[in-house]
């Protein structure tokens, strides 16, 4: 686990987040393949959104259980809320939003969401 600092294109929303980048995935289901993400996930505690949750638009889809939130400004979501099957708040953050990182270099794991 490293601490990384994440934000939308335009700034408006940033965050803290401490999570682990050898642990990424890319999910092919319908919405993720269109916006090319590469998630790392970690617990809610883990997560600090230091501005911009007023800028902040939900999308949800399919089972509706996942808040995908972009920024009203530039439309980027750099990160999602949902739990875990046990109950456990997690947020799913797209390392291509994070300083410092290149996603190119992650080894990320494919995730069939297609057929789920």
């Amino acid at each position: 686990m490293a601490r990384y600092e994440g934000s939308c294109h335009c700034g408006r929303v940033a965050y803290e987040v401490e999570a682990d980048l050898g642990q990424t995935i890319t999910c092919n289901c319908s919405y993720c393949q269109r916006r090319g993400s590469v998630l790392a996930f970690t617990p809610a505690q883990n997560f600090t959104l230091t501005k911009g949750e007023d800028a902040l638009t939900e999308y949800r889809f399919n089972t509706q259980t996942i808040q995908h939130l972009f920024c009203e400004s530039c439309g980027i979501e750099s990160f999602a809320r949902g739990e875990m099957p046990d109950g456990t708040q997690m947020v799913a953050v797209n390392a291509r939003c994070l300083a410092g990182v290149e996603p190119t270099e992650l080894n990320s794991t494919a995730y069939d969401g297609r057929s789920r």
